[in-house]
């Protein structure tokens, strides 16, 4: 009997150390464990609760647009450090430390693409990086993307993903709400759509500025939309939220919304909006 559990335990043992990393993932809502080259088929979302996995502006690009399209601009931006910013640990390291451990320039990814056969300006938050908050690069790619859509007569296509602004850049990060809303006030002059895609969370001076401001503003099921969190307005109200308070479907209902999209009929529906926005959708 010794014999043979020690030979069951090693045999389990051998299959645990050749299993690879990372191919299965449990749904953090139902606990369904999905193979994830299922979880990828499937655009990040599990087949059985519908939940909707945080993801970042890489597996955006290949969820949303067309496949070889993609191509990035402005990955030289970094973030400066002018306020010589320290609160438990300096702010340079912050930044150092979150380039090593997620690979990205910055919070925010753009560039241009093609959806669904329509040349459009990309953006997308990386949540990841410092929670998405928006600093001076992020302000500064948001506009210039912006400047690109004029330039170009493209559509506007932006994905956030943020906990709000970067409190190590203090107003510096308050001025980009003023300047990203400035950016978009050039482009409804001339007319250019700008699709405002919200995901989970899309808080703070992200929610307050231009994630707000798009001509269409889509939403994935779920997703915690907000300025304040929930915990901070009962605190300051002394009063109890009502069930569903700042989620995607809530504020659809209260007219802060104007679509809630699946993940996998996003690309489907942004491409819907921009022709009817541009007027090349006849159907």
């Amino acid at each position: 009997m010794a014999w043979f559990l020690r030979k069951t335990r090693n045999i389990s043992e051998s299959h645990q150390r050749e299993m690879p990393d990372g191919l299965w993932t449990k749904c953090p809502d139902c606990s369904t464990v999905i193979y994830r080259k299922e979880l990828e088929e499937h655009a990040f979302t599990c087949r059985t609760c519908n939940h909707h996995f945080r993801i970042g502006a890489s597996k955006y690009i290949s969820v949303l647009l067309d496949e070889g399209t993609w191509v990035e601009a402005d990955r030289q931006v970094r973030s400066a450090d002018p306020l010589d910013f320290v609160d438990t640990r300096p702010y340079k390291a912050r930044l150092k430390e979150a380039y090593t451990r997620t690979d990205l320039p910055d919070a925010v990814t753009t560039g241009s693409g093609i959806l669904s056969g329509t040349p459009i300006e990309f953006g997308c938050m990386n949540f990841g990086f410092i929670g998405g908050s928006m600093g001076s690069v992020v302000g500064e790619k948001f506009v210039r993307t912006c400047k690109r859509a004029l330039h170009r007569k493209h559509a506007l296509v932006f994905v956030s993903a943020s906990g709000g602004a970067r409190m190590q850049e203090a107003a510096l990060s308050l001025m980009q709400m003023a300047k990203t809303s400035a950016a978009l006030a050039e482009l409804a002059e001339a007319r250019l759509p700008f699709v405002s895609v919200l995901t989970d969370p899309t808080t703070g001076g992200v929610s307050a500025s231009f994630a707000m401001l798009g001509d269409v503003i889509i939403a994935e099921p779920k997703a915690l939309i907000g300025f304040a969190g929930p915990r901070v307005i009962e605190q300051t109200i002394r009063k109890k939220l009502p069930d569903g308070f700042q989620r995607s479907e809530f504020l659809l209902e209260h007219g802060f919304l104007d679509i809630v999209s699946h993940r996998k009929e996003l690309k489907e529906t942004i491409s819907t909006v921009i022709q009817l926005l541009s007027g090349t959708n006849h159907a």
